[in-house]
């Protein structure tokens, strides 16, 4: 097509095999849009098109990606909120006609469905690193090393030394957005397949950096987790994947909600955060 339907944060480039997506890097422009830059999204990648009334005077257009064919959105793996996620387009609701011609245009060409049997999509390049609570994060593309701090890293870290984990090593990638409670990325080994078994809390864990408020943001973390799990991806035929967080033991969901309680108690989480989190605790067991 080679048009341009310009938005919010965002501009759409409609080409014959891929949609070029160009994000501004404006003030108000989300700061995961930002460290993106520009994505091309090959049509093959897409499963459809919507377009949907939006909030005051806007219209949504948004591309939904089949599973598996983009490494950010399968680390992110629902996590992300509405306004970061990278494949809607918000426009003013005059231009809802306009939308829906490409629209159209789009679904008439869209021939993949289901899942994808491998990344379609680019994974940001790197090296690429992050500030977490306890430690340093760093990608070079064919290893991921974790520098321990001083002041958040627990003792089981410490004593496990500074970690590095060749691309080889790794069967998948556990990403919790930061901005939720125990945020956390996690590295997965090889013979772990695509579940995390009965790992360690991620505090405890030296496969494991913890997130925290200014520690690990969604726009850094989640760039790195993307990049890791598609180099994981490339240097494996078997398929991995990012996986939620498993089951832990009873014991230590008991000590989990004493802590939430000492910080309820001491005014750190409000009456509505200590119930949440409570219930999220109960729900793994």
């Amino acid at each position: 097509m080679g048009d341009v339907l310009a938005g919010f944060h965002a501009a759409w480039e409609f080409e014959s095999d891929s949609v070029l997506i160009r994000y501004e890097r404006g003030i108000r422009t989300p700061k995961l849009f930002q460290a993106l830059g520009e994505r091309r999204i090959p049509l093959a990648a897409l499963a459809g098109v919507t377009l949907t009334p939006g909030r005051r005077g806007t219209v949504v257009l948004r591309a939904e990606p089949r599973p598996g064919a983009d490494p950010l959105m399968e680390a992110a793996d629902g996590q992300l909120k509405e306004g970061s996620d990278p494949y809607r387009l918000v426009l003013p609701a005059e231009r809802a006609t306009l939308a829906e011609y490409y629209a159209d245009e789009l679904r008439d060409r869209l021939t993949g469905t289901g899942p994808a049997d491998r990344h379609l999509v680019a994974a940001p390049e790197p090296p690429l690193r992050f500030k977490a609570y306890d430690g340093k994060a760093s990608f070079d593309g064919t290893a991921v090393r974790f520098r321990w701090s001083w002041t958040g890293a627990s003792s089981e870290k410490w004593k496990a030394g500074d970690q590095s984990f060749p691309v080889g090593d790794l069967g998948g990638v556990e990403w919790r957005s930061p901005e939720v409670f125990e945020g956390h990325l996690r590295l997965l080994p090889r013979e772990a397949g695509t579940a995390s078994g009965a790992a360690a809390p991620p505090d405890q864990d030296p496969a494991a950096v913890v997130f925290g408020l200014g520690y690990g943001p969604v726009h850094e973390s989640l760039p790195f987790a993307a990049a890791v799990l598609a180099a994981v991806r490339a240097a494996a035929p078997a398929p991995v994947a990012a996986v939620a967080a498993a089951r832990r033991d009873p014991a230590d969901i008991a000590e989990r909600i004493r802590h939430l309680g000492e910080l309820h108690r001491a005014g750190l989480v409000t009456d509505d955060e200590f119930s949440v989190k409570k219930a999220e605790l109960l729900a793994e067991l």
